[in-house]
Protein backbone atom coordinates (compact mmCIF):
# COMPACT_ATOMS: atom_id res chain seq x y z
CA UNK A 1 0.00 0.00 0.00
CA UNK A 2 2.78 2.17 1.06
CA UNK A 3 4.53 1.64 -2.74
CA UNK A 4 1.17 2.70 -4.41
CA UNK A 5 1.09 5.81 -2.86
CA UNK A 6 4.57 7.00 -3.03
CA UNK A 7 4.29 5.62 -6.79
CA UNK A 8 1.12 8.33 -6.86
CA UNK A 9 2.58 11.20 -5.31
CA UNK A 10 5.72 10.95 -7.60
CA UNK A 11 3.25 10.48 -10.59
CA UNK A 12 1.19 13.83 -9.37
CA UNK A 13 4.53 15.45 -8.80
CA UNK A 14 5.99 14.77 -12.58
CA UNK A 15 2.17 15.45 -13.54
CA UNK A 16 1.96 19.07 -12.21
CA UNK A 17 5.49 19.56 -13.16
CA UNK A 18 4.78 18.85 -16.75
CA UNK A 19 1.70 21.27 -16.34
CA UNK A 20 3.80 23.72 -15.44
CA UNK A 21 6.14 23.18 -18.57
CA UNK A 22 3.99 23.12 -20.94
CA UNK A 23 1.78 26.13 -19.48
CA UNK A 24 4.29 28.37 -18.30
CA UNK A 25 5.06 31.59 -19.55
CA UNK A 26 8.55 31.85 -22.06
CA UNK A 27 9.36 34.95 -20.17
CA UNK A 28 8.06 34.11 -16.96
CA UNK A 29 5.79 35.59 -14.36
CA UNK A 30 6.72 38.78 -12.10
CA UNK A 31 6.06 38.45 -8.31
CA UNK A 32 6.26 42.18 -6.81
CA UNK A 33 10.21 42.63 -7.96
CA UNK A 34 11.39 39.27 -8.77
CA UNK A 35 10.81 37.57 -11.92
CA UNK A 36 9.84 33.87 -11.59
CA UNK A 37 11.02 31.61 -14.14
CA UNK A 38 9.96 27.84 -15.05
CA UNK A 39 11.38 25.69 -18.04
CA UNK A 40 8.75 26.13 -20.60
CA UNK A 41 7.24 24.13 -23.67
CA UNK A 42 7.09 27.66 -25.49
CA UNK A 43 10.67 28.36 -24.96
CA UNK A 44 12.10 24.86 -25.38
CA UNK A 45 10.20 24.79 -28.64
CA UNK A 46 11.28 27.65 -30.32
CA UNK A 47 13.91 26.80 -33.38
CA UNK A 48 17.47 27.02 -32.34
CA UNK A 49 18.59 30.54 -33.78
CA UNK A 50 21.73 29.72 -36.45
CA UNK A 51 24.72 31.18 -35.13
CA UNK A 52 26.88 33.33 -37.17
CA UNK A 53 29.65 32.02 -39.14
CA UNK A 54 32.33 34.71 -38.45
CA UNK A 55 34.42 33.81 -41.55
CA UNK A 56 31.79 33.93 -43.83
CA UNK A 57 30.79 37.63 -42.58
CA UNK A 58 34.54 38.90 -42.76
CA UNK A 59 34.51 37.47 -46.43
CA UNK A 60 31.67 38.83 -47.28
CA UNK A 61 32.59 42.54 -46.27
CA UNK A 62 36.02 41.77 -47.97
CA UNK A 63 34.20 41.09 -50.93
CA UNK A 64 31.55 43.91 -51.29
CA UNK A 65 34.73 46.50 -51.23
CA UNK A 66 36.28 44.43 -54.06
CA UNK A 67 35.84 45.95 -57.44
CA UNK A 68 35.58 43.55 -60.24
CA UNK A 69 35.21 44.80 -64.04
CA UNK A 70 36.86 45.38 -67.19
CA UNK A 71 38.95 48.22 -68.57
CA UNK A 72 35.92 50.17 -69.49
CA UNK A 73 34.17 52.99 -67.11
CA UNK A 74 30.90 52.21 -67.68
CA UNK A 75 31.91 48.58 -65.47
CA UNK A 76 33.65 50.62 -62.94
CA UNK A 77 30.74 53.27 -62.54
CA UNK A 78 28.18 50.39 -62.57
CA UNK A 79 30.48 49.24 -59.31
CA UNK A 80 30.75 52.45 -57.44
CA UNK A 81 26.72 53.16 -58.33
CA UNK A 82 25.62 49.66 -56.74
CA UNK A 83 28.19 50.34 -53.67
CA UNK A 84 26.74 53.87 -52.52
CA UNK A 85 23.07 52.35 -52.67
CA UNK A 86 23.33 48.87 -51.28
CA UNK A 87 26.28 47.95 -49.97
CA UNK A 88 25.31 47.92 -45.85
CA UNK A 89 29.10 47.81 -44.90
CA UNK A 90 30.01 51.68 -46.57
CA UNK A 91 29.76 54.43 -44.32
CA UNK A 92 26.43 56.26 -44.44
CA UNK A 93 26.74 59.56 -46.42
CA UNK A 94 23.85 62.37 -45.43
CA UNK A 95 21.33 62.55 -48.10
CA UNK A 96 23.72 59.91 -50.12
CA UNK A 97 25.74 62.65 -51.01
CA UNK A 98 28.78 61.28 -52.67
CA UNK A 99 30.94 64.20 -52.61
CA UNK A 100 31.08 64.49 -48.89
CA UNK A 101 34.29 63.67 -48.55
CA UNK A 102 35.76 65.79 -51.52
CA UNK A 103 37.09 68.42 -50.10
CA UNK A 104 39.07 66.58 -47.34
CA UNK A 105 40.15 64.38 -49.92
CA UNK A 106 41.74 67.15 -51.69
CA UNK A 107 43.35 68.59 -48.94
CA UNK A 108 44.89 65.50 -47.67
CA UNK A 109 46.35 65.03 -51.55
CA UNK A 110 47.85 68.67 -51.19
CA UNK A 111 49.50 67.98 -47.80
CA UNK A 112 52.76 66.81 -48.85
CA UNK A 113 52.68 69.58 -51.97
CA UNK A 114 51.96 71.75 -49.22
CA UNK A 115 54.46 70.56 -46.41
CA UNK A 116 51.27 70.51 -43.93
CA UNK A 117 50.36 67.86 -41.87
CA UNK A 118 46.14 67.40 -41.77
CA UNK A 119 45.00 65.66 -38.79
CA UNK A 120 41.94 63.35 -38.59
CA UNK A 121 40.99 63.05 -34.37
CA UNK A 122 39.60 59.71 -33.30
CA UNK A 123 37.22 59.80 -30.04
CA UNK A 124 36.37 56.94 -28.66
CA UNK A 125 35.18 55.17 -25.78
CA UNK A 126 37.89 51.95 -24.05
CA UNK A 127 37.00 49.95 -27.21
CA UNK A 128 39.63 51.96 -29.36
CA UNK A 129 42.31 52.00 -26.22
CA UNK A 130 45.70 51.50 -27.10
CA UNK A 131 45.51 52.78 -30.71
CA UNK A 132 43.09 49.92 -31.72
CA UNK A 133 41.52 50.49 -35.31
CA UNK A 134 42.99 54.24 -35.21
CA UNK A 135 46.33 52.50 -35.90
CA UNK A 136 45.21 50.30 -38.92
CA UNK A 137 43.34 53.07 -40.44
CA UNK A 138 46.27 55.34 -39.87
CA UNK A 139 48.77 52.80 -41.90
CA UNK A 140 46.36 52.86 -44.49
CA UNK A 141 45.61 56.64 -44.91
CA UNK A 142 49.34 56.97 -44.52
CA UNK A 143 50.42 55.04 -47.27
CA UNK A 144 48.15 57.03 -49.60
CA UNK A 145 48.92 60.35 -48.30
CA UNK A 146 52.22 60.32 -46.69
CA UNK A 147 53.03 61.16 -42.94
CA UNK A 148 54.11 58.77 -40.14
CA UNK A 149 54.39 58.26 -36.47
CA UNK A 150 52.16 57.59 -33.24
CA UNK A 151 51.09 60.85 -33.88
CA UNK A 152 48.66 62.73 -30.51
CA UNK A 153 49.64 61.24 -27.35
CA UNK A 154 48.91 63.22 -23.67
CA UNK A 155 51.95 63.96 -22.01
CA UNK A 156 50.89 61.31 -19.22
CA UNK A 157 49.40 58.63 -20.73
CA UNK A 158 47.04 56.04 -18.09
CA UNK A 159 46.58 53.19 -20.31
CA UNK A 160 49.80 51.77 -22.49
CA UNK A 161 49.27 52.03 -26.04
CA UNK A 162 51.03 49.73 -28.92
CA UNK A 163 52.39 52.87 -31.20
CA UNK A 164 54.65 54.33 -28.53
CA UNK A 165 56.13 53.78 -25.33
CA UNK A 166 56.17 57.26 -23.09
CA UNK A 167 56.84 58.09 -19.02
CA UNK A 168 56.44 61.19 -17.63
CA UNK A 169 58.09 62.95 -14.64
CA UNK A 170 56.50 66.06 -12.28
CA UNK A 171 53.20 66.04 -14.37
CA UNK A 172 49.96 66.26 -12.65
CA UNK A 173 47.43 64.89 -15.01
CA UNK A 174 43.32 66.21 -15.00
CA UNK A 175 40.77 64.44 -16.73
CA UNK A 176 36.99 65.06 -17.30
CA UNK A 177 36.11 61.69 -18.45
CA UNK A 178 36.37 58.26 -16.47
CA UNK A 179 35.92 57.26 -12.45
CA UNK A 180 36.50 58.84 -9.12
CA UNK A 181 40.44 57.83 -9.50
CA UNK A 182 40.53 60.37 -12.38
CA UNK A 183 41.96 63.56 -10.88
CA UNK A 184 39.22 66.71 -11.97
CA UNK A 185 40.43 70.14 -12.79
CA UNK A 186 38.70 73.07 -10.98
CA UNK A 187 37.65 74.58 -14.24
CA UNK A 188 37.10 73.56 -17.75
CA UNK A 189 40.28 74.21 -19.47
CA UNK A 190 40.49 70.90 -21.33
CA UNK A 191 42.32 70.00 -24.14
CA UNK A 192 41.36 68.68 -27.30
CA UNK A 193 42.25 65.36 -25.74
CA UNK A 194 39.80 66.11 -22.67
CA UNK A 195 42.29 65.69 -20.28
CA UNK A 196 45.53 68.02 -19.21
CA UNK A 197 48.65 67.71 -17.69
CA UNK A 198 49.80 70.61 -15.04
CA UNK A 199 53.66 71.32 -14.88
CA UNK A 200 54.71 73.36 -11.54
CA UNK A 201 58.38 74.20 -11.48
CA UNK A 202 59.24 71.42 -14.51
CA UNK A 203 58.79 68.39 -15.58
CA UNK A 204 59.78 66.04 -18.72
CA UNK A 205 58.09 63.74 -21.24
CA UNK A 206 59.83 60.89 -22.79
CA UNK A 207 59.06 58.43 -25.29
CA UNK A 208 60.86 55.90 -27.33
CA UNK A 209 60.37 53.51 -29.88
CA UNK A 210 57.95 50.76 -30.07
CA UNK A 211 58.23 47.02 -30.10
CA UNK A 212 55.17 46.04 -30.16
CA UNK A 213 54.39 43.27 -32.07
CA UNK A 214 50.75 45.05 -33.36
CA UNK A 215 52.32 47.67 -34.12
CA UNK A 216 52.76 49.08 -37.55
CA UNK A 217 55.84 50.34 -39.26
CA UNK A 218 54.59 53.68 -40.02
CA UNK A 219 53.90 54.33 -36.23
CA UNK A 220 58.03 53.38 -35.89
CA UNK A 221 59.27 56.74 -37.91
CA UNK A 222 58.97 59.61 -35.95
CA UNK A 223 61.04 63.33 -37.37
CA UNK A 224 58.60 66.20 -35.93
CA UNK A 225 57.70 66.81 -32.56
CA UNK A 226 55.18 68.74 -31.08
CA UNK A 227 53.79 70.23 -27.93
CA UNK A 228 50.64 71.80 -27.44
CA UNK A 229 50.29 74.50 -24.21
CA UNK A 230 48.50 76.94 -22.87
CA UNK A 231 48.42 79.50 -20.02
CA UNK A 232 52.18 79.09 -19.54
CA UNK A 233 54.27 81.45 -17.31
CA UNK A 234 56.55 84.15 -18.69
CA UNK A 235 60.11 82.42 -19.86
CA UNK A 236 58.74 79.42 -20.06
CA UNK A 237 61.08 76.96 -21.58
CA UNK A 238 60.82 73.35 -23.20
CA UNK A 239 64.14 71.58 -24.54
CA UNK A 240 64.39 68.77 -26.50
CA UNK A 241 67.02 65.58 -26.87
CA UNK A 242 66.16 63.19 -29.36
CA UNK A 243 69.18 59.88 -30.00
CA UNK A 244 72.12 62.15 -30.32
CA UNK A 245 70.27 65.36 -30.51
CA UNK A 246 69.84 68.64 -28.48
CA UNK A 247 67.98 70.89 -30.44
CA UNK A 248 67.32 74.73 -29.57
CA UNK A 249 65.40 75.07 -26.79
CA UNK A 250 61.63 76.74 -26.93
CA UNK A 251 61.00 80.12 -24.66
CA UNK A 252 57.77 81.38 -24.62
CA UNK A 253 56.47 84.80 -23.31
CA UNK A 254 53.46 84.49 -20.84
CA UNK A 255 50.21 83.56 -22.50
CA UNK A 256 46.74 82.09 -21.46
CA UNK A 257 46.54 81.60 -25.24
CA UNK A 258 47.37 77.64 -26.54
CA UNK A 259 50.44 77.73 -27.84
CA UNK A 260 51.89 74.86 -30.43
CA UNK A 261 56.06 74.66 -30.66
CA UNK A 262 57.28 72.32 -33.14
CA UNK A 263 60.98 70.63 -33.44
CA UNK A 264 61.47 69.38 -36.72
CA UNK A 265 64.61 66.74 -36.53
CA UNK A 266 67.15 66.13 -39.71
CA UNK A 267 66.39 62.25 -39.43
CA UNK A 268 63.94 59.65 -37.78
CA UNK A 269 64.59 59.05 -33.98
CA UNK A 270 63.77 56.53 -31.96
CA UNK A 271 63.88 57.92 -28.22
CA UNK A 272 63.72 61.58 -27.08
CA UNK A 273 62.85 63.61 -23.72
CA UNK A 274 61.00 67.01 -23.37
CA UNK A 275 61.96 68.42 -20.64
CA UNK A 276 60.19 71.56 -19.41
CA UNK A 277 61.15 74.51 -16.77
CA UNK A 278 58.25 77.15 -15.75
CA UNK A 279 54.35 76.67 -15.30
CA UNK A 280 51.76 75.28 -17.77
CA UNK A 281 49.31 73.37 -19.15
CA UNK A 282 50.16 70.33 -21.68
CA UNK A 283 47.44 69.64 -23.65
CA UNK A 284 48.93 66.64 -25.97
CA UNK A 285 52.41 66.09 -27.52
CA UNK A 286 52.25 65.25 -31.20
CA UNK A 287 55.11 62.65 -32.56
CA UNK A 288 54.77 63.10 -36.73
CA UNK A 289 56.92 62.18 -39.12
CA UNK A 290 56.99 63.92 -42.72
CA UNK A 291 53.71 65.77 -44.17
CA UNK A 292 50.70 64.01 -44.78
CA UNK A 293 47.92 62.72 -42.50
CA UNK A 294 47.88 62.24 -38.50
CA UNK A 295 45.22 59.84 -36.78
CA UNK A 296 44.78 61.05 -33.37
CA UNK A 297 43.81 58.09 -30.81
CA UNK A 298 42.04 59.68 -28.21
CA UNK A 299 40.29 56.80 -26.12
CA UNK A 300 37.84 58.10 -23.60
CA UNK A 301 37.42 54.98 -21.10
CA UNK A 302 33.87 54.98 -19.82
CA UNK A 303 32.65 57.50 -21.79
CA UNK A 304 29.77 57.77 -23.97
CA UNK A 305 30.44 61.14 -25.82
CA UNK A 306 28.50 63.58 -23.88
CA UNK A 307 31.65 65.35 -22.00
CA UNK A 308 32.66 67.82 -25.28
CA UNK A 309 30.35 70.37 -24.61
CA UNK A 310 31.83 70.69 -20.89
CA UNK A 311 35.27 71.98 -22.34
CA UNK A 312 36.19 75.47 -22.77
CA UNK A 313 35.23 76.33 -26.50
CA UNK A 314 38.10 78.52 -27.01
CA UNK A 315 40.98 76.47 -25.94
CA UNK A 316 39.50 73.78 -28.25
CA UNK A 317 38.78 76.03 -31.12
CA UNK A 318 42.29 77.26 -30.95
CA UNK A 319 43.67 74.03 -30.75
CA UNK A 320 42.17 72.34 -33.84
CA UNK A 321 42.84 75.73 -35.64
CA UNK A 322 46.74 74.92 -34.97
CA UNK A 323 46.70 71.53 -35.54
CA UNK A 324 45.17 71.63 -39.27
CA UNK A 325 42.45 69.30 -38.11
CA UNK A 326 40.31 68.39 -40.86
CA UNK A 327 38.35 64.87 -39.93
CA UNK A 328 36.85 64.27 -36.43
CA UNK A 329 35.30 60.92 -35.60
CA UNK A 330 33.15 60.13 -33.14
CA UNK A 331 32.52 56.25 -31.96
CA UNK A 332 30.55 56.02 -28.96
CA UNK A 333 27.01 54.10 -27.87
CA UNK A 334 28.34 51.13 -25.83
CA UNK A 335 28.82 52.68 -22.88
CA UNK A 336 25.29 54.08 -22.79
CA UNK A 337 23.94 50.72 -23.19
CA UNK A 338 22.60 49.86 -19.17
CA UNK A 339 20.89 53.32 -19.17
CA UNK A 340 18.86 52.28 -21.75
CA UNK A 341 16.21 49.96 -20.55
CA UNK A 342 13.00 51.54 -23.29
CA UNK A 343 13.01 53.03 -26.52
CA UNK A 344 12.15 56.03 -24.50
CA UNK A 345 15.75 56.18 -22.78
CA UNK A 346 17.32 56.85 -26.67
CA UNK A 347 15.47 59.66 -27.10
CA UNK A 348 17.36 62.10 -23.81
CA UNK A 349 20.69 60.74 -25.14
CA UNK A 350 20.22 61.44 -28.82
CA UNK A 351 19.72 64.83 -27.68
CA UNK A 352 22.59 64.92 -25.77
CA UNK A 353 24.89 63.35 -28.62
CA UNK A 354 23.62 66.60 -31.47
CA UNK A 355 24.47 68.92 -28.72
CA UNK A 356 27.87 67.82 -29.31
CA UNK A 357 27.74 67.69 -32.78
CA UNK A 358 27.07 71.15 -32.63
CA UNK A 359 29.88 71.82 -30.57
CA UNK A 360 32.00 70.24 -32.90
CA UNK A 361 31.07 72.63 -35.81
CA UNK A 362 31.39 75.45 -33.70
CA UNK A 363 35.10 74.88 -32.62
CA UNK A 364 35.98 72.80 -35.71
CA UNK A 365 34.48 75.20 -38.39
CA UNK A 366 36.56 73.09 -41.02
CA UNK A 367 36.25 69.49 -40.01
CA UNK A 368 34.29 66.91 -41.18
CA UNK A 369 32.52 64.89 -38.72
CA UNK A 370 32.14 60.84 -39.05
CA UNK A 371 29.95 58.57 -36.18
CA UNK A 372 30.62 55.25 -35.94
CA UNK A 373 27.61 53.26 -33.91
CA UNK A 374 28.91 50.74 -31.13
CA UNK A 375 30.15 47.28 -31.93
CA UNK A 376 27.46 43.96 -30.61
CA UNK A 377 27.44 44.04 -27.06
CA UNK A 378 26.77 40.35 -25.98
CA UNK A 379 24.78 39.65 -21.95
CA UNK A 380 23.15 36.78 -20.75
CA UNK A 381 19.49 35.72 -20.86
CA UNK A 382 17.71 33.00 -18.91
CA UNK A 383 21.36 31.47 -19.39
CA UNK A 384 21.65 32.45 -22.77
CA UNK A 385 24.26 35.05 -24.35
CA UNK A 386 22.70 37.48 -26.74
CA UNK A 387 22.73 40.97 -27.93
CA UNK A 388 21.84 43.65 -25.10
CA UNK A 389 18.28 44.12 -25.77
CA UNK A 390 17.91 47.22 -26.97
CA UNK A 391 21.43 47.63 -28.65
CA UNK A 392 19.71 47.21 -32.50
CA UNK A 393 17.25 50.27 -32.07
CA UNK A 394 20.00 52.42 -30.40
CA UNK A 395 22.38 51.52 -33.33
CA UNK A 396 19.10 52.38 -35.67
CA UNK A 397 18.63 55.50 -33.85
CA UNK A 398 22.16 56.75 -33.66
CA UNK A 399 22.31 56.19 -37.93
CA UNK A 400 19.26 58.42 -38.29
CA UNK A 401 20.23 60.89 -35.77
CA UNK A 402 23.88 61.36 -37.49
CA UNK A 403 22.39 61.65 -41.08
CA UNK A 404 19.62 64.02 -40.12
CA UNK A 405 22.71 66.40 -38.48
CA UNK A 406 25.03 65.74 -41.58
CA UNK A 407 27.15 63.76 -40.24
CA UNK A 408 28.51 60.70 -41.83
CA UNK A 409 27.99 56.91 -40.28
CA UNK A 410 29.22 54.11 -40.23
CA UNK A 411 27.08 51.01 -39.17
CA UNK A 412 30.08 48.60 -36.95
CA UNK A 413 27.32 46.59 -35.07
CA UNK A 414 25.90 45.29 -38.98
CA UNK A 415 29.32 44.94 -40.22
CA UNK A 416 30.18 42.63 -37.28
CA UNK A 417 26.75 40.43 -38.53
CA UNK A 418 24.32 42.17 -35.71
CA UNK A 419 22.72 40.24 -33.74
CA UNK A 420 24.44 37.53 -31.58
CA UNK A 421 27.30 38.18 -33.63
CA UNK A 422 29.76 38.95 -30.43
CA UNK A 423 29.02 35.81 -28.86
CA UNK A 424 30.74 34.50 -32.03
CA UNK A 425 33.13 37.08 -32.30
CA UNK A 426 34.29 35.63 -28.68
CA UNK A 427 34.42 31.95 -30.09
CA UNK A 428 36.16 32.32 -33.37
CA UNK A 429 39.98 30.94 -33.47
CA UNK A 430 41.65 33.08 -32.98
CA UNK A 431 39.25 35.06 -30.20
CA UNK A 432 38.64 38.25 -31.83
CA UNK A 433 36.67 39.67 -29.16
CA UNK A 434 37.38 39.21 -25.68
CA UNK A 435 35.57 36.66 -22.68
CA UNK A 436 33.50 40.23 -21.39
CA UNK A 437 31.69 39.92 -24.72
CA UNK A 438 32.38 43.31 -25.61
CA UNK A 439 35.76 44.67 -26.40
CA UNK A 440 37.48 43.38 -29.34
CA UNK A 441 40.57 41.69 -29.55
CA UNK A 442 43.44 43.00 -31.47
CA UNK A 443 42.60 40.93 -34.30
CA UNK A 444 39.40 41.70 -33.77
CA UNK A 445 40.29 45.41 -33.61
CA UNK A 446 42.63 44.88 -37.06
CA UNK A 447 39.82 43.66 -38.89
CA UNK A 448 37.04 46.67 -37.88
CA UNK A 449 40.17 49.11 -38.53
CA UNK A 450 41.07 47.18 -42.49
CA UNK A 451 36.71 47.59 -42.92
CA UNK A 452 36.52 51.09 -41.47
CA UNK A 453 39.55 52.25 -43.90
CA UNK A 454 38.70 50.23 -46.80
CA UNK A 455 34.88 51.66 -46.75
CA UNK A 456 36.80 55.34 -46.57
CA UNK A 457 39.05 54.68 -49.32
CA UNK A 458 36.49 53.50 -51.41
CA UNK A 459 34.68 56.69 -51.14
CA UNK A 460 38.27 57.53 -52.33
CA UNK A 461 38.60 55.68 -55.41
CA UNK A 462 35.12 57.19 -56.67
CA UNK A 463 36.75 60.74 -55.91
CA UNK A 464 39.89 59.99 -58.05
CA UNK A 465 37.60 58.36 -60.77
CA UNK A 466 34.84 61.29 -60.68
CA UNK A 467 37.65 63.37 -62.07
CA UNK A 468 37.92 61.84 -65.16
CA UNK A 469 34.33 62.61 -65.88
CA UNK A 470 31.64 65.30 -66.54
CA UNK A 471 30.40 65.69 -63.19
CA UNK A 472 26.92 66.08 -64.90
CA UNK A 473 27.27 62.44 -66.36
CA UNK A 474 28.54 60.93 -62.95
CA UNK A 475 24.83 62.69 -61.73
CA UNK A 476 23.02 61.12 -64.03
CA UNK A 477 24.78 57.67 -64.38
CA UNK A 478 24.40 57.62 -59.88
CA UNK A 479 20.54 58.78 -60.73
CA UNK A 480 20.26 56.53 -63.55
CA UNK A 481 17.47 53.06 -62.65
CA UNK A 482 19.78 50.25 -63.10
CA UNK A 483 18.02 48.55 -65.85
CA UNK A 484 17.87 51.27 -68.44
CA UNK A 485 21.84 52.17 -67.97
CA UNK A 486 23.32 49.87 -70.22
CA UNK A 487 20.67 51.28 -72.89
CA UNK A 488 20.82 54.95 -71.98
CA UNK A 489 24.81 55.42 -71.27
CA UNK A 490 26.55 52.65 -73.53
CA UNK A 491 28.52 54.24 -75.77
CA UNK A 492 28.15 57.80 -73.95
CA UNK A 493 30.39 57.43 -71.58
CA UNK A 494 33.37 55.58 -73.05
CA UNK A 495 36.85 56.22 -70.97
CA UNK A 496 39.90 53.93 -70.02
CA UNK A 497 39.43 53.03 -66.67
CA UNK A 498 41.75 55.44 -64.37
CA UNK A 499 43.01 52.60 -61.76
CA UNK A 500 45.84 53.49 -59.66
CA UNK A 501 45.57 50.97 -56.73
CA UNK A 502 45.89 47.99 -58.77
CA UNK A 503 41.92 47.26 -58.41
CA UNK A 504 41.48 43.45 -59.29
CA UNK A 505 40.04 42.95 -62.96
CA UNK A 506 37.39 39.98 -63.41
Amino acid sequence: MKSIRTLAIILTIILILGAGWFFFPAEGITVGNQNLRFPSYAEDSKPAEKEIDVDDVLNRVTKSFEMTCSDNLLDSMRFFRNYLKENPNRIYLPNDDYTYFDSLFSQFEQAQNEGKTYRVMHYGDSQIEMDRISSVLRQKLQDLFGGSGPNMIPAVQPVPTISVVQQSSGLYRYALYGDATNKRASHNRYGVMAQYSQVVGGGSISFSQTKHSQAFDNAKEISSVSVLLGKNSKGFKATLKCDNLTLEPKTLTNSDSVSLITWDLPEDVKKGTITFKGNAEIYAVLLDGDPGVAIDNISLRGCSGTIFTRMNESIVRQSFDLLNTRLIIMQFGGNRMPDIKTTKNITPYLAELEKQIQYMRRVAPEATLLFIGPADMGRRYNGKMDTWHGLPELNDSLRVMSLRNNVAYWDMFNVMGGQGSMAQWVKHKPALAGADHIHFTFNGAQEIGADLARSFTTYYDFYKLRQRVPSEKVIEFVNLDPTEDSIRTAGRIRMPYYNPYGIKKR
